[in-house]
């Protein structure tokens, strides 16, 4: 999962590239990057880090120019490494730049064939530099030396014909203009808008709405699925359908987990839909566990606030905030690697003894993935003097891994992957362990004839990939490659890496 943002604007946009990126941080942690283009030279800044220790002030000086992409990232094909980093850049034809949010599942065949047939020369192991040079092989073969809209259009719908997967990404060409373009089932989000200014219109296109809305740009649209947006370097605005059969289907993840809640995706408050979780998750209770003893309703910080004091609103029970949060530790659930993610919770929570002595405590939180966290934050209710202690997911077991661009582990590293909800809680240590139904999280979200998604990506929870181009044979694969012994021995992280974690 990754933040992405291009701007084109009437004055220097390295302020606005870099405050979209601390808006956008809570995507990817792992590195950061700008690039802008000034007439025809392009400026680059990248590296593994958070935004605000990538970019420093001679940094930014050095990013001129009115029209940028940038970046945040965290690995889910390639390498933790600063070499991995976005924007990616190639220099034929034209000079491209471009930055992706997303995971390509035919990206091995694909590396194939920009060697043997399109003669292209991949520096790393990232499914994004695929995806740039397959970009630029649909521009290069169109063989013009200079370029317009339905140049790009065209090569777009290139893409669409070649890549599978979910990807959103945001391109730049110099002295030419910025696009955008998500995939022909729209798994990933993106979004643009525009901001008037005493010079003229400037223009945006981002992962999420709330990108736009802090540093006042105005949501025009989500992006369609397949489809492209294109601004020219002199800030007209173009848009073309470039998929011969798009199928919205977005992640409903984004809206459980990733999305900030005060982002809107294609025309779904997320906060809404986290709130409704809380009142389908409810019901749930009061239909199975009418006779429930629940005392207090404790939220996970952050994400699953929301849907706790929904749910405790709805079941009339007292709702109360029993764990701070140290706001200097990073999102637990993607940082690569087991060891720092174990090392990491007790330092980024802490239990408040008063609000769980002599309770019966449920605590909420937006989903469970390996299990870890909440094994950890049970046992801390505990320690703080919990009579018993029930856990309420707002999202239903996940059971199979993400293909789509989160980097959830391999299945077998998953805490429901082959378990009852019954041997679930007994995992994790609960006394009881409530699950959001899928249909209902899928209303939850939908809220249907409010909403124009007729279906959402689910796969995380019942194995159906919407692309329909996942194997067994390429969860295998997926499977050694994710897992945590094979990352230890791709990437090993160092004692300064953990350090660098868990104090972001």
């Amino acid at each position: 999962m990754c933040g992405i943002v291009g701007i084109v604007g009437k004055s220097s946009v390295n302020q606005a590239l870099y405050d979209t990126l601390l808006v956008l941080q809570h995507r990817g942690q792992d590195a950061a990057g700008i690039v802008t283009c000034e007439g025809d030279r392009l400026h680059l800044r990248k590296d593994n880090g958070l935004a605000r220790d990538v970019f420093r002030t001679r940094h930014m000086i050095q990013l001129r120019g009115n029209m940028g992409i940038g970046h945040v990232r965290y690995p889910t094909a390639g390498a933790s490494s600063s070499a991995e980093a976005q924007p990616f850049y190639v220099n034929s034809p034209y000079g491209i730049v471009l930055a992706h949010n997303g995971n390509l599942t035919n990206a091995e065949d694909l590396k194939r064939d920009l060697f043997v047939e399109d003669l292209r020369h991949l520096n790393t192991d990232s499914d994004s530099e695929i995806l740039l040079n397959v970009l630029a092989h649909e521009l290069q073969i169109q063989g013009k030396l200079r370029i317009d809209e339905e140049d790009i259009f065209r090569a777009v719908a290139g893409v669409h014909l070649r890549c599978r997967g979910g990807y959103a990404a945001v391109a730049m060409i110099p002295g030419f203009g910025t696009f955008g373009f998500r995939d022909p089932h729209g798994i990933r989000p993106l979004v643009y808008g525009r901001r008037e200014i005493d010079q003229g219109t400037e223009y945006m296109i981002a992962s999420e709405s709330v990108a736009l809305d802090t540093i006042g740009f105005t949501l025009i649209d989500d992006v369609a699925p397949g489809e492209a947006v294109f601004i020219s370097v002199d800030g007209e605005l173009h848009t073309r359908q470039c998929a011969a059969q798009p199928i919205l289907s977005p992640c409903i993840f984004e809206f459980v987990y990733f999305a900030r809640p005060d982002s809107i995706i294609d025309n779904i408050s997320v906060h809404k839909a986290r709130s409704r979780m809380g009142k389908k998750l409810a019901a749930k209770i009061k239909r199975e566990w009418p006779s429930h003893d629940i005392d207090v309703v404790i939220p996970i910080p952050d994400t699953s606030r929301t849907a706790a004091l929904q749910l405790a609103n709805q079941l009339g029970i007292p709702y109360s905030e029993g764990f701070i949060k140290n706001r200097y530790i990073g999102r637990t659930f993607i940082m690569p690697g087991q060891t720092v993610r174990k090392k990491s919770v007790r330092q980024k929570l802490n239990a408040i003894d008063l609000e769980f002595r002599r309770k019966n405590v449920l605590l909420v939180d937006d989903s469970i993935v390996r299990g870890t966290t909440s094994q950890q934050i049970i046992q801390m209710a505990r320690d703080a003097g919990a009579k018993r202690v029930y856990f309420a997911s707002a999202a239903p077991p996940v059971r199979c891994p993400n293909v789509y661009g989160i980097d959830m582990p391999a299945a077998s590293e998953l805490i429901a992957y082959g378990r009852t909800e019954e041997e679930v809680a007994r995992e994790l240590g609960a006394d009881r362990l409530i699950y959001q139904d899928l249909s209902d999280l899928i209303d939850a979200v939908q809220k249907k004839g409010k909403s124009h998604v007729d279906r959402f990506d689910t796969s995380v929870f019942d194995g159906v990939y919407v692309t329909g181009d996942v194997t067994p044979e390429y969860l295998q694969v997926l499977e050694a490659n994710r897992n945590d012994i094979a990352k230890a021995a791709y990437n090993p992280f160092s004692e300064s890496v953990i350090e660098l974690y868990n104090s972001a």
